[in-house]
């Protein structure tokens, strides 16, 4: 049966208050745990830091995604390897290298995809501002070249980036829809056109709260069409900390990050199991037309 996987950043976990107040990774680690999130993203560049947060997670029945920015093909070897010693159901890659034509992505692609495939993990390219799919049409270029291409969709990116004006256009929709159908996972955060990150409960921000549940909706449901019987899909909660949340004249956030976390884990977990029951439904309704 096809699953969702939701997980929480351990970046979003920063909270860097003027105070100067952090949780610990040990707090941190039990606090994604009570809240009932299956695991989390986990920055896996620094092996003895990757190993602490997946002994963890392991110990507690969780998964995790395998976060990396490479900026050459070699700089994905070490990830790779730390992959080999402590799992992660995918890696999940900003390519932080920033080419100006599509001919010189194309080794890096090419380099990466070779090295994961020869390792037997998966890999998927994050959609991501300041790293190579910075903008939605060279990302869409990069989909012509490579067809195949698994995408970790954060769509909050394009929608500033390309400025989306309102209400969506349909071209814009098309354009995201073709993101999207590359999908292989999701990171979380609601955006508009100006901000990279809204509270998801101030009235203002309900337009765009809405934008991004029917976008993923949609993934979820192409995603279910393209991938295995026994595929597992992630989300990752991805609510940055300052500059990406927004913070008042005394440097505190406006809202609360952590409950917000919160509330798109059940939300996203709510929006799966309609697409689920509605899949249910479709094929119940084929078998009794069959048998008719």
């Amino acid at each position: 049966m096809q699953q969702l996987r939701v997980y929480q950043s351990l970046w979003a976990m920063e909270r860097r208050r003027p105070d100067g107040h952090e949780w610990t990774l040990e707090q941190k680690l039990a606090m994604i745990r009570d809240a009932g999130f299956d695991g989390a993203g986990v920055r896996f560049f620094d092996r003895d830091y990757a190993r602490e947060v997946t002994a963890f997670l392991r110990e507690h029945g969780m998964s995790w995604q395998a976060q990396c920015y490479p900026r050459s093909v070699d700089e994905l070897k070490p990830i790779i390897e730390h992959v080999q010693e402590f799992g992660a159901d995918h890696i999940n890659l900003q390519a932080d290298v920033r080419p100006y034509t599509l001919d010189e992505c194309i080794p890096y692609i090419e380099g990466w995809r070779r090295l994961a495939d020869d390792a037997g993990i998966a890999l998927h390219i994050e959609t991501h501002r300041d790293r190579m799919t910075t903008d939605l049409f060279f990302t869409l270029q990069l989909l012509d070249r490579f067809p195949d291409l698994r995408l970790t969709a954060d769509l909050s990116h394009y929608v500033v980036g390309r400025e989306f004006a309102w209400p969506i256009s349909d071209e814009n929709h098309a354009l995201m829809h073709r993101i999207i159908d590359n999908a292989w996972g999701f990171h979380g955060r609601v955006a508009s056109r100006e901000q990279i990150q809204l509270q998801l409960a101030f009235p203002q921000h309900q337009q765009w709260l809405q934008l991004f549940m029917q976008w993923w909706e949609y993934g979820f449901r192409s995603w279910r069409r393209r991938a295995p019987a026994d595929g597992v899909l992630t989300f990752l909660c991805e609510l940055g900390p300052p500059e990406y949340a927004m913070t008042g004249a005394d440097g505190y956030e406006l809202s609360d990050r952590w409950q917000e976390a919160g509330v798109m884990k059940d939300s996203v977990r709510a929006l799966w199991q309609a697409c689920a029951d509605d899949a249910a439904t479709a094929a119940g309704a084929a078998q009794e037309r069959a048998a008719a």
